[in-house]
């Protein structure tokens, strides 16, 4: 259709030492719709490193409706993850940032100035409703900028109302927002429509940082055996990915 899959369909065994860090997880315990206790952060962890991960910025969300975290909450979980892990003697480095669901409580802290976490610098993950299209879109992000930020928009290829919307794709990308692929959108398990997104995204290198946005276990044993597009394999080995700076 794009071409992406036109050498034969193959499909190539992920290899995550490409990676190195990974900046989109949700492995902080009770914090979120993520790991519900420290015993599986642990085990999630230890199989991060069996897969080749050396670094991990977990992202908690931060979704007023939901998941009121702060970052003195996140910092808090955090601080007890690491010295569990240390305790359970797995060695990896272990980070946290959060994932911003870009809504009036965002553009609340934004206003009062107050600081948001970020992966690295300036760069902060964000995301909006994967079911719903925001009318506010647009001004959340630019008024991230004006705050001093850049956006990382996680999981593009995840709004399916934007699907076969190209031509909104490349705006927001040549207005200075980053995206960054989950992992597991390449192998149709977020659904068809999702896939052929990713499969445009990475025909137009759009993407600038891979993860896994992983939740729970079923996420992990999805990773363990994924295959991957030639297409994405090109995108690891040449370079590319920020994962490696942060």
């Amino acid at each position: 259709m794009f071409g992406l899959f036109s050498r034969k369909n193959r499909k190539l065994k992920m290899d995550y030492t490409l990676i190195g860090a990974d900046m989109h997880s949700h492995l902080l315990p009770g914090i979120d719709d993520g790991s519900p206790d420290l015993e599986t952060s642990i085990a999630l962890v230890r199989q991060f490193k069996e897969l080749g991960y050396t670094r991990l910025i977990t992202t908690p969300h931060v979704l007023w409706d939901l998941y009121k975290n702060t970052p003195d909450t996140i910092r808090y979980r955090l601080d007890e993850l690491r010295e569990a892990l240390t305790a359970n003697q797995v060695d990896i480095e272990m980070e946290a940032a959060a994932e911003y669901f870009l809504d009036d409580h965002v553009l609340d802290l934004l206003r009062k100035k107050e600081r948001l976490l970020t992966l690295k610098d300036d760069l902060v993950l964000t995301e909006f409703s994967t079911m719903y299209q925001s009318m506010s879109m647009k001004n959340i992000l630019f008024e991230m900028q004006m705050a001093g930020y850049r956006p990382v928009l996680a999981h593009p290829e995840r709004y399916v109302y934007w699907h076969k919307k190209w031509d909104l794709f490349h705006e927001i990308k040549e207005n200075g927002v980053l995206f960054q692929l989950n992992l597991l959108s390449v192998t149709g398990g977020y659904g068809s429509r999702v896939e052929e997104i990713a499969q445009y995204l990475l025909e137009h290198d759009f993407y600038s940082f891979a993860g896994t946005d992983l939740h729970h276990e079923g996420h992990m044993a999805r990773l363990q055996t994924l295959e991957i597009p030639e297409k994405l394999q090109e995108l690891l080995t040449s370079g590319a990915l920020l994962n490696r700076s942060l």
